[in-house]
């Protein structure tokens, strides 16, 4: 890695947009119909023989609580939920596959192989904060449209929106310093790519995922690993190969046998313009300080100091008066620090008395005991803030919104009637972030356990 590599180019994540093809679909994303549960269609099917398929429906996606001891949650994975509504369509191999397995019966078959969601989606903008009861993501249409899309909005909300709050806390332990992502060989191979997506959300600055890099824009940064070390007779020989491939400016790896004696190869080889090099074991606190001296004595005082090992956000904070100059986070990254899931759920909460379009609707809601009840109506959401612009309650309403939180309100559409209105490229979500974890009280970022930053109101 190069210490250019370290920030941010000119131009950074660009969401990619692919073309469609005349059927609407995303070209080079595959159909997302099966990323579902089977539940899901055997309710359209008993649904559509009832008659009730066509009734105008609410479903909000909300989470009940936060992981234990957070203090606020992160919206991610909105980007991916529009491209997976676009792309959720039953081809003829999956219609094949349901037909084969006796899943729904034909009539549903036939329903299926014209659907398209036809629907609305409002929903919090991605990269801002959620707490308790926020309906971050609102769905709207008939029955038989919505109920479809439960389990592929929840899937990629709860694992992104899980990743981007622990890459949040991780880039406010870390300050101004750079974050690397590099868990891509921690998790599933596809699951990487959303996590790196999602930790530059929450702060990240680079990633080693090269599919994440083609697929959003991401900076991608690596040089190599102690096995490119092992392969040559010597350390020395190692290094020389590396800065004659790769320049002066590369960053070598250290704490393959010796350190100290590996920092003075390094700088005898690369000299004094040495772009850095990254501690991956040990007192990471103690090895920093010992580095940073040896760096300096050798002349070597812009030479950067790189350190990974399974880090966390608790373990960067602990390294706040290190002289360190960046961060790696692999394994704690990817599984959410502890939370790999954000227990998102996704639920009816109005429906019309009839199929007729101008029926109206009523609020409905889950009353059973144990924890799991839910507030029935279609609901809107804002912030309050305080005089000097800090949040201090999220409001949660169904009705008229107060007009002295008309200009707070925090859902906005995304689609409409079937239709993606926008997408975003991701430096403008991270941006949102920052400026939403900004607008939180300072407790938000401590990272001592308690409860959310904001109380939810409901009105």
């Amino acid at each position: 890695m190069n210490t250019a590599d370290l920030g941010l180019p000119e131009e950074e994540g660009r969401e990619a947009l692919p073309q469609k093809d005349g059927g609407g679909r995303r070209v080079g994303v595959p159909s997302t119909a099966l990323f579902t549960d089977q539940y899901e269609l055997t309710m359209l099917q008993a649904a559509l023989a009832a008659g009730t398929a066509e009734r105008r429906s609410v479903f909000e996606v909300f989470t009940r609580r936060l992981p234990e001891g957070r203090r606020y949650g992160v919206v991610a994975g909105t980007g991916r939920v529009l491209d997976a509504v676009e792309n959720f369509r039953f081809d003829e191999d999956v219609l094949g596959f349901l037909r084969e397995r006796g899943i729904v019966d034909e009539p549903t078959l036939e329903w299926l192989a014209s659907y398209r969601f036809g629907g609305d989606i409002w929903g919090y903008p991605e990269g801002e904060a959620y707490f308790p009861g926020s309906p971050v993501l609102r769905v709207e249409g008939s029955f038989a449209e919505c109920v479809l899309l439960e389990t592929v909005i929840l899937s990629i909300l709860n694992h992104d929106s899980a990743i981007a709050a622990a890459a949040s806390r991780m880039a406010s332990a870390a300050g101004d310093r750079p974050l690397i992502e590099m868990g891509a060989r921690r998790t599933h191979e596809l699951a990487a790519v959303a996590a790196s997506r999602a930790a530059y959300i929450g702060g990240f600055t680079t990633t080693s995922d090269l599919a994440a890099g083609f697929r959003y824009g991401i900076p991608t940064v690596g040089t190599s690993a102690h096995a490119f070390t092992l392969l040559h007779d010597h350390e020395r020989d190692a290094f020389r190969a590396q800065v004659d491939s790769l320049g002066r400016g590369t960053t070598l790896l250290v704490d393959t046998y010796d350190v100290a004696e590996a920092v003075r190869t390094a700088v005898e080889v690369a000299g004094t313009g040495l772009g850095a090099v990254r501690i991956d074991s040990g007192d990471l606190l103690l090895v920093a300080h010992r580095v940073r001296q040896q760096l300096d004595e050798l002349g070597a005082t812009g030479t950067k100091i790189v350190v990974t090992s399974d880090l966390d956000e608790y373990a960067i904070a602990s390294l706040a008066a290190a002289p360190v100059d960046a961060y790696g986070v692999g394994t704690q990254l990817v599984t959410g620090s502890g939370h790999p899931t954000c227990s998102m759920v996704y639920k009816l909460v109005a429906r019309a008395e009839s199929a007729d379009p101008k029926a109206p609707l009523e609020p409905v809601a889950k009353k059973s005991t144990g924890g799991k009840t839910s507030i029935g109506g279609r609901k809107w959401a804002a912030r309050r803030l305080d005089e000097q612009g800090v949040a201090e309650a999220e409001v949660i309403g169904v009705g008229p919104v107060p007009g002295e939180l008309a200009d707070q309100q925090l859902l906005v559409q995304l689609v409409k009637g079937g239709q993606v209105l926008s997408r975003e490229p991701l430096d403008v979500v991270r941006d949102r972030h920052a400026a939403a974890r900004a607008r939180l009280p300072l407790s938000a970022t401590q990272l001592s356990r308690g409860e959310p930053v904001l109380p939810t109101e409901y009105v």
